[in-house]
């Protein structure tokens, strides 16, 4: 070692201790990690050549689809309309937009499940409107497998977006949401889609399954499209808004109320009046008869989306209504698939209609007077008719009620008063027995049956549904001679003498015999059990 150099070496080690010179090295480490990573982070996104996720905003045919382009490279650059999933292994997405981790909210997510249902998942990190307007500076690569296998373990837990189910389908959709009535199509936000289909076709009525009913209804389509030109906002909306139809079955009694009125009561009632609704397949009887629920269930005029040519944009559109899972149930709600009750139900109708009764009322009153219990004979004009209503009316004042007959009719305030006011309601199996939802609770519901096999359609109809509504049911099955097909055809046709062979042969033909040609002449000998059992359950409930 020169002179030189051991003077070098004094002097430094009179300037640094060890201690200090330790702190200079982890220093010096800590800088050449921090110039690595900001090599990275900051420049590399610009000299990959890998696919960055751009996420646009759908408006104007459907849902939108992400667009995914390749990062243009110096001398050679691909058209974003042809880049696919294939193009790449990896996919590039910004962090501060998306976060996935076995715990994060997954994307929003297309998928077809085995059920058959329809699932859009949603980011709920992500902002509900102007999605095609984040500046990320951020990215980070991650495999698609990744991207796949994350998001496959968070989608048994994400509550979808559209549903398919046993009667219905409906698709519940936040953000940026644009309906055009003309083309029967609406338009949402979509921030992420890894696969599944790209188009779904939607009739917004809640009888799927019924041919018959569902070739009434207008289909809807919400679609994922790739550049889509999106429509401006003709008519913007600061409510949310439900979609559904008037088509199907509507004007009869028995399907207004199980495939419209309920469902759009456990579709809306959550809204407080806060919604607009929207109508497909504009129906202006229906509407009249039924605007005293409308208007109890929104607060805005209707729009009659199908003649619209102006796009309307919301915030959030109900596409469809919703109804319970069991196929095989009517004129009910279950609990375990929505928050409201059939008796929640009971009650908004007794609301929206001003019935005074939400029980029945005592036979005796405070002055120790007896009150006749009322009942309501339903009259019908056409088929399944009662013959002989006069003898049944004198029957029942016989035993103690103050009768009134009547016929359900497109004034369903007055004829819901004239139910309501009754402690017994007594009918040949058909629509006006729908009308059972206005007796107060604890009435008496007496359903006749027709020959024909009727027990199934009686049941599910009618006698399941009155208690659930906490009414008490009575059923008084005709014989052959009560009813006029016997005269008609005899004693020994296929007829009345093996009605399940006339079944066999399909609905059509059941329906045009007995629902079609079929009145009833109630042998009241025979019937006045029922009647005296009727007044000892209305004077058992009013003490």
């Amino acid at each position: 070692m020169t002179e030189k150099d051991l003077l070098y070496d004094t002097i430094l080690a009179r300037s640094f201790s060890k201690n200090e010179q330790k702190r200079l090295g982890y220093g010096a480490f800590v800088a050449s990690l921090l110039f690595v990573f900001t090599l990275c982070t900051v420049f590399k996104p610009y000299l990959s050549p890998l696919p960055t996720v751009e996420l646009q905003l759908p408006v104007n045919a459907g849902l939108r689809m992400l667009r995914i382009t390749e990062t243009q490279k110096p001398q050679a650059s691909r058209s974003s309309s042809n880049a696919t999933y294939g193009d790449s292994a990896n996919l590039t997405i910004p962090t501060d937009q998306i976060n996935i981790t076995s715990d994060a909210t997954t994307p929003q997510k297309l998928i077809s499940s085995e059920n058959h249902e329809l699932s859009v998942f949603k980011n709920t990190s992500l902002p509900k409107n102007h999605l095609d307007s984040f500046n990320s500076t951020t990215n980070t690569t991650i495999s698609k497998e990744q991207v796949v296998r994350e998001g496959n373990k968070l989608e048994k837990t994400m509550k979808p977006i559209c549903k398919k189910l046993a009667r219905t389908e409906i698709c519940e959709i936040n953000g940026d949401v644009r309906v055009h009535g003309k083309s029967a199509t609406t338009d949402k936000a979509i921030a992420f889609a890894f696969s599944g289909n790209s188009t779904w076709h939607i009739k917004p009525y809640a009888r799927k399954g019924d041919v018959a009913a569902m070739e009434r209804v207008r289909e809807w389509t919400v679609k994922l499209e790739q550049n889509a030109n999106l429509s401006r906002c003709v008519r913007n909306h600061s409510v949310p808004a439900i979609l559904f139809s008037l088509g199907g079955y509507s004007m009869n009694n028995f399907h207004d109320f199980t495939d419209i009125v309920i469902p759009l009561y456990t579709t809306a009632r959550r809204f407080n009046g806060e919604v607009q609704f929207l109508v497909t397949n504009k129906n202006q009887p229906w509407i009249n008869k039924f605007k005293g629920i409308l208007k109890n269930l929104s607060n805005y005029d209707l729009i009659y989306i199908d003649e619209e040519d102006e796009t309307h944009c919301f915030s959030s559109v109900t596409v469809g209504l919703t109804r319970h899972r069991e196929y095989y149930k009517e004129l009910t709600i279950d609990p375990s698939d929505s928050e409201y009750s059939i008796s929640d139900f009971r009650k908004f109708l007794r609301d929206s209609y001003s019935l005074r009764n939400a029980a029945v009322r005592p036979v005796t009153t405070r002055r120790n007077q007896r009150r006749r219990p009322r009942m309501l004979i339903l009259a019908r004009g056409r088929s399944r008719a009662f013959t002989n209503a006069g003898a049944i009316a004198r029957a029942a004042k016989q035993i103690g009620f103050k009768v009134v007959v009547a016929e359900a009719n497109a004034d369903v305030a007055s004829f819901a008063q004239t139910v309501n006011s009754c402690d017994v309601m007594l009918g040949v199996h058909g629509a006006g027995l729908t009308n059972m939802v206005f007796l107060p609770e604890n009435a008496v519901v007496v359903q006749i049956l027709p020959i024909g096999g009727f027990e199934w359609l009686a049941k599910t109809d009618f006698e399941e549904p009155s208690k659930g509504m906490n009414l008490r049911y009575l059923e008084y099955k005709i014989a052959a001679e009560e009813s006029t097909l016997l005269r008609r055809y005899g004693r020994d046709h296929e007829v009345v003498r093996d009605p399940s062979a006339v079944g066999k042969r399909g609905w059509e033909m059941f329906q045009s015999v007995y629902l079609v040609q079929q009145n009833v002449s109630v042998d009241i000998n025979r019937f006045r059990p029922v009647l005296v059992k009727a007044f000892e359950l209305v004077q058992m409930q009013s003490v």
